[in-house]
């Protein structure tokens, strides 16, 4: 269907050229995108069409071209993603790319999803702390959340703009909230600065902990606005790991291991995103139990197809891969917590 739209398209084009309408010169011969000299309907470098609509209805044409692609590749792997994610895993290390989505873009696109679920179903994150440095210094570090948001904003491409201006609209909300209830101070903190001490090999990451165990409203606002940055660190981590799964059978490598990760960590990111907008609806059970028993399920079955194991085999590693997922997890939250914290 999106072949017969693309040819329609030509053709509407090659008309208009006939007829000079849409809003272009109808007798132009270079391409207007990369000014290559013009022999048919598209440009032969770039692909462009010769004639570039100026037209509303042009918008939603481009509307609905878009969607039909999703259809060919994004409704295709979405529901191998959930039902069939060995073969959907092993076909793409095979070589069939341009049937699904590339697992790095489905991976950010996902990840995305997930984190714009997760503000939508919860509420705003409320700030109330009793000693006044520490009120003092979570409004600072607030006021420089929006100038930063400020000057990305001003740096952004016009591609990066949206983004931006959500960044810096929910920087001033916050900073708001926390100027309205902040001063009420009828929260504790979790830990009196004095009593509460971390030890770790790594003393930086201490003071990062002692630091967010004195402000946790400050830290959980700093952790879910750098979650999203950061994911993709999920990936370098769970890689040795999954190395170490297999390190002894011939011809797995570690673009398979890599292909392996980004399908999984989308999966669990669109499932949260379920089980945010599931708990947001009350039904806190379900959302739970989503958490429990599907993860193991689908690591199973993503592990049997893409590496080929027998049942044995993938079972076991499904029980070693849960717990590695638990090691990640951490680390990924202790880095989190040093890149937006310390």
């Amino acid at each position: 269907m999106a072949m017969e739209l693309e040819a329609a398209s030509a053709l509407g084009v090659a008309e208009t050229g006939k007829h000079g309408h849409g809003g272009h010169d109808a007798h132009a011969s270079t391409c207007a995108n990369c000014g290559a000299a013009l022999s048919g309907p598209f440009c032969h470098l770039c692909g462009q069409h010769a004639h570039v609509h100026k037209s509303l209805l042009h918008l939603g044409e481009e509307v609905l071209h878009g969607i039909l692609h999703f259809d060919a590749k994004g409704w295709r792997t979405l529901p191998m993603l959930v039902a069939r994610p060995g073969e959907l895993t092993r076909r793409y290390i095979d070589g069939q790319r341009t049937r699904f989505v590339s697992p790095l873009a489905l991976f950010l696109f996902l990840v995305f999803f997930l984190f714009f679920v997760a503000s939508l179903s919860s509420g705003p994150t409320r700030v109330n702390i009793s000693d006044p440095a520490s009120k003092a210094e979570a409004r600072a570090e607030f006021v420089r959340e929006v100038e930063q948001a400020k000057a990305a904003l001003l740096a952004a491409d016009q591609g990066g703009q949206a983004e931006a201006k959500a960044e810096l609209a929910g920087a001033e909300k916050v900073l708001e909230l926390f100027d309205r209830t902040g001063a009420a101070g009828s929260e504790r903190r979790w830990f009196s600065s004095d009593k509460f001490t971390m030890k770790t090999p790594w003393p930086a990451l201490d003071a990062a902990i002692k630091h967010a165990a004195e402000n946790p409203a400050l830290t959980l606002y700093k952790l879910k606005s750098s979650g999203a940055k950061f994911s993709f660190l999920l990936v370098p981590i769970s890689l040795p790991f999954l190395w170490l799964l297999f390190f002894w059978r011939r011809g797995v490598t570690m673009y398979d291991h890599a292909v392996f990760s980004l399908y999984s960590l989308s999966f669990m990111a669109l499932m949260f995103a379920l089980v945010f907008a599931i708990g947001a609806a009350g039904l806190g059970v379900v959302a739970g139990a989503l958490v429990l028993l599907v993860p193991p399920v689908h690591m199973f079955l993503q592990l049997r197809g893409a590496y080929a194991l027998s049942r044995g085999e993938a079972l076991w590693r499904t029980v070693a891969l849960l717990c590695m997922a638990g090691v990640v997890f951490l680390l990924y939250m202790a880095l989190i917590l040093l890149l937006s914290v310390a």
